[in-house]
């Protein structure tokens, strides 16, 4: 298949390079630095399974889209209708297009930009950029699809081609699961600068995620979602699973960037607000994170 990635960071880099592994025409589309280093010396991609450079395309335009049967888009949350709006007129009309974003709107506000359908997708992986044109890979990798017409095929090509993949009707409670294990660990993550499993000894932190996630369940339920306790105990298990990883919200920070913190800890207080639930502690970390923004940005 031919593959391009709608904003190429550590996700998107890293999908695109097991991919084009596998032998898919992958255009990763990101910053200029990004594409001089692949122009230069290819990406560097450093795992477990394989460390090496992979040969790519790359580009800074979102007219390269144009004649790819899928697209990636990785995009940050608060910059899916603009980046969603660049490339909207370049696509091909069968082309597909999957949202691999955290939060659980995204599809949706894309689809609404796009006027055609967005498969949401939910992404399991641990990774970083160690600098342009380099993603590290630290835990994890596999994909959960929303249903459509091309959905079985995709994720049938993507296993085959090392990205483990499935196709759910439940992918709504999945990004919903994983939006609450997000609000639990990407702002004390970012607030500490420590990876998850130094994190989780903290005096009285997995007491604060307690709090998170019992808030997030109450705004769930409230929203038709079901989700319940046996969340739990995977919350607590990227403790283990992801033990180097600091949150992509720590990440963003570190660099001085903005973060997509209002589309995680941040929903969950807007929506909660709608719904008439009370959530201090969603709102707290979401305060302090764009705190934290504001003064890196002075």
């Amino acid at each position: 298949m031919k593959i391009a990635v709608m904003g190429a960071g550590a996700v998107g880099c890293y999908f695109g390079a097991k991919l084009a592994l596998a032998g898919h025409e992958v255009v990763l589309i990101g910053r200029p630095a990004l594409v001089d280093a692949i122009h230069s010396h290819g990406l560097q991609l450093d795992s477990a399974a394989y460390t090496g450079r992979v040969e790519l395309g790359a580009s800074s335009e979102p007219s390269s889209v144009g004649g790819a049967d899928v697209v990636l888009f990785c995009v940050k949350s608060g910059d899916t209708e603009s980046a969603g709006a660049a490339m909207r007129t370049h696509l091909a009309p069968d082309t597909t297009v999957l949202s691999l974003q955290n939060g659980v709107d995204n599809a949706s506000r894309l689809a609404g930009v796009l006027g055609r359908e967005v498969v949401p997708v939910v992404v399991y992986v641990a990774t970083d950029m160690g600098g342009p044109g380099h993603v590290r890979h630290h835990g994890r990798g596999e994909l959960v699809l929303g249903p459509s017409a091309a959905s079985e095929t995709i994720a049938e090509a993507f296993t085959m081609g090392g990205v483990p993949s499935e196709v759910s009707d439940r992918v709504a409670e999945a990004l919903w699961s994983k939006l609450v294990i997000n609000c639990a660990w990407n702002a004390l993550s970012a607030i500490s600068q420590q990876p998850y499993g130094r994190l989780v000894h903290g005096h009285g932190i997995v007491d604060v995620m307690r709090d998170v996630f019992d808030e997030c369940l109450a705004v769930a339920h409230a929203s038709g979602v079901a989700l319940g306790d046996e969340l739990w105990p995977h919350v607590l298990a990227i403790a283990d699973s992801m033990a180097a990883q600091r949150s992509s919200t720590a990440q963003d920070l570190a660099r001085g960037k903005r973060s997509e913190i209002d589309h995680l800890n941040g929903f969950v207080t807007t929506l909660g607000d709608g719904l008439g639930i009370a959530t201090p502690v969603n709102r707290a970390l979401h305060a302090i994170v764009r705190l934290l923004e504001s003064s890196s940005s002075t």
